[in-house]
């Protein structure tokens, strides 16, 4: 028998069931002797004699019988509470719960997540997106997925293979009547779709190229804050916009965006898997690494 850490009232419930010490300390993996003491501990302490024995039998007192029924249900539940928590440590079970910037998610969905959904059917994957970084362990997240910049120092951090690429895109029809810019400095001349960040700030659009690096308040008579409002105002024509590629991937693969200052693009910021430092980090988590360490060699 499993101990809870309630041995007392285990070996009270064993010899009850056995109504034989030493059948009862075999079940629970003590000696006899150990076991009868551990029984007049818990009858010394509850100030109430459990069992009348004698050298041929063991039976529960009245109080014993009374005490036993009401404890059996209670010890049994906790056991149950017990293995339910140690199976969260080694079944491929549960739900894993992420905190993802939204650009991001849109980074991971596919194939990462739904490669790992697919192996491990057990396992269910909350994701949940925030533009603000959030505290993981205060919010109850098994985990987090930023760029590497973003990981607070305390936490373990896995790279994911995979980065966050921010570029200017316009739809051909804006294009058309709008020269694209060759350089950064051109789009004085162009509408610009701002982007707010979530603290309130205005994003300023980054560029690099070899040594020389800008960063440039781009104008314009639109503000969005949100990524998939960017993309469907590019599309709709009513300017350039910075977003991620993401999100302009499939819009340039359709034609409904051109890529713009592609020589200008700034490096490529890689993305983590994180997580606080702990001796029982759930299977499940410890699955999700394993995936994310082959998927990014």
């Amino acid at each position: 028998m499993s101990r809870s850490g309630f041995i007392e009232f285990e070996a009270a419930i064993a010899v009850a069931r056995f109504r034989n010490f030493r059948a009862a300390a075999a079940d629970l993996g003590m000696s006899p002797s150990a076991l009868s003491s551990t029984i007049r501990g818990l009858e010394a302490r509850i100030g109430v004699q459990i069992f009348s024995r004698t050298t041929r039998s063991v039976a529960l007192t009245a109080a014993g019988n009374a005490f036993i029924e009401r404890i059996s249900s209670s010890v049994a539940d906790i056991n149950e509470a017990i293995r339910i928590a140690q199976g969260h440590a080694t079944d491929l079970t549960g739900t894993l719960r992420i905190n993802s910037s939204i650009t991001a998610a849109h980074e991971i969905l596919t194939p990462l997540i739904q490669d790992f959904l697919n192996r491990n059917p057990g396992v269910s994957i909350d994701l949940v997106t925030n533009s603000r970084l959030v505290d993981i362990v205060l919010e109850g997240f098994d985990a987090g997925i930023r760029t590497a910049s973003s990981v607070p120092g305390d936490m373990i951090a896995i790279p994911l293979g995979r980065s966050l690429d921010f570029v200017v895109v316009g739809s051909p029809r804006y294009l058309s009547k709008n020269p694209p810019p060759l350089e950064p400095s051109d789009l004085v001349r162009h509408k610009c779709i701002r982007a707010r960040w979530a603290g309130g700030g205005i994003y300023r659009w980054e560029f690099e190229r070899d040594a020389e690096k800008l960063d440039i308040d781009a104008l314009g008579a639109l503000t969005l804050d949100e990524q998939s409002l960017l993309l469907k105002a590019a599309v709709a024509g009513l300017g350039l916009a910075c977003i991620s590629d993401a999100f302009a991937r499939d819009a340039v693969v359709s034609g409904e965006l051109q890529y713009v200052l592609e020589d200008w693009r700034p490096p490529p910021s890689p993305l983590c898997l994180y997580y606080p430092r702990s001796r029982h980090t759930p299977a499940a988590l410890r699955a999700f690494v394993r995936s994310v360490r082959a998927g990014s060699q």
